[in-house]
């Protein structure tokens, strides 16, 4: 287990009791800082479940050309969504955990170390640099620029506490997987994969 207890009113469990949730899972909510792996762990989940993939970069926060649509706007289209019985979402975004938190069945917090997270956010913009990836809105060509990255190196600091305040409020008991290495993550998805 990632970790041994979690705050007042999480349910952390480790990656053996987090694989039995998951392979009964109808909705899953993955949740971690940009270049963690949680967009790839998602969709490699929806891929082995056949769960409808919803991005919140693509499919809820982006419009062409990085205009960010209105929160009231992200939030109405996040209520739709999550009325489908079978999904799986990425997206960290804690104002709308009192919607997603409720619905999904596990919760997964890709928690990588700063480095594991820069390196990321710096390989992916270096594999799309100039183009938009599969899991961002069309018309969002991949970019770097210093607030991302200033986002991303005090992402532990500035907003673990939001996910973990979220988390209280919103899991009522539902199991949480907090995932913080690469081999963790290699480890679930290998028992994900034994357990067919």
């Amino acid at each position: 287990m990632d970790i041994k207890s979690g705050p007042a009113g999480v349910r952390c469990v480790g990656i053996s009791e987090a694989a039995d949730e998951i392979r009964h899972a109808e909705r899953i909510l993955v949740v971690g800082c940009s270049g963690g792996g949680k967009s790839t762990l998602a969709q490699q989940i929806a891929q082995r479940f056949a769960l409808t993939y919803i991005s919140n970069d693509r499919d809820v926060l982006w419009l062409p050309g990085w205009v960010q649509r209105e929160g009231s706007e992200q939030r109405r289209i996040i209520e739709e969504l999550i009325r489908q019985e079978r999904w799986i979402m990425d997206g960290t975004s804690t104002s709308t955990f009192d919607i997603r938190v409720p619905r999904s069945d596990i919760v997964i917090w890709v928690r990588m170390p700063r480095a594991v997270n820069v390196w990321g956010i710096l390989s992916r913009w270096l594999k799309y640099i100039g183009r938009t990836r599969p899991e961002m809105a069309p018309g969002c060509p991949e970019r770097m620029d210093w607030e991302f990255f200033r986002f991303v190196w005090t992402w532990e600091r500035e907003f673990a506490p939001r996910v973990l305040a979220g988390l209280e409020q919103h899991a009522g008991g539902k199991p949480v997987l907090v995932l913080k290495s690469r081999r963790r993550m290699r480890e679930l998805l290998d028992l994900l994969e034994a357990r067919a």
